[in-house]
């Protein structure tokens, strides 16, 4: 267990460090967030959640920067709080209306808006009657900065085509499923995250969504999108 103090700098520091890809230091945090606490207090708190495995120091004099330990607090947090709707955005009624009779431009036109809605993030859809990938948003997440070496690029290609691979034996009772780094069971690496629902389409055919990127992806949009659309299309298919 962790203080309530403890929670608010855990959680401002993976909010500022999504945002800017800097270790994150107390001078920063005392300055854009109203802990009530001087630097030097953050500091001490930041070691205590480094102890514990929730944060780690890349170097000796720089701030801190989330472990896996600790995306997985603040996402655990984010869906205790809840998710706002944003399943207006996809406008499924026109897609259902402009693609229907044909799953394969449905998925591709939906793919395409979700990973245009996304954060800097890879977009994912599988149709299992079709044996069908489908994938949108290259540019936007190699154009990340993890992705400035050649050796990531290629490990998060790896990581795609293990969960292709794999997609038919993922186990997602309801809901969503969230992997981050270490927790990914498709492949060797563990430098990324992946959001995952299963769904059923329109005219009936079950598939899968995902969003993919760095472990230092938006989660609360990511996963609020993910789940307003897989809502969105459950409630099409009631209609």
């Amino acid at each position: 267990m962790i203080t309530t103090r403890q929670e608010e700098i855990l959680n401002g520091i993976v909010q500022e460090y999504i945002k800017t890809a800097q270790p994150i230091s107390s001078q920063l945090l005392e300055k854009k967030h109203k802990f009530g606490v001087s630097a030097p207090t953050i500091r001490i708190e930041m070691q205590k959640l480094t102890d514990i495995g929730f944060l780690y120091q890349p170097h000796t004099s720089a701030g801190r920067v989330p472990t896996d330990k600790g995306y997985r607090f603040f996402v655990d947090n984010l869906f205790e709080k809840g998710f706002p709707k944003e399943k207006d955005i996809f406008k499924i009624e026109d897609l259902i209306e402009r693609e229907i009779g044909d799953t394969v431009r449905f998925l591709q036109s939906l793919i395409k808006n979700l990973a245009s809605f996304s954060s800097n993030s890879l977009a994912l859809g599988y149709l299992f009657d079709e044996d069908l990938f489908w994938k949108e948003g290259w540019e936007d997440v190699l154009g990340e900065p993890e992705f400035k070496e050649a050796k990531v690029i290629t490990d998060f290609a790896d990581v795609i085509k293990h969960f292709e691979k794999e997609i038919e034996d993922i186990e997602i009772n309801s809901g969503i499923k969230v992997y981050i780094g270490k927790e990914n069971p498709f492949s060797k690496v563990k430098d990324f995250s992946i959001i995952i629902s299963k769904c059923h389409f329109p005219n009936d055919e079950k598939g899968v969504l995902a969003i993919a990127g760095p472990k230092r992806m938006a989660y609360d949009k990511n996963i609020s999108l993910i789940k307003s659309l897989a809502e969105a299309l459950a409630e099409a298919r009631e209609e």
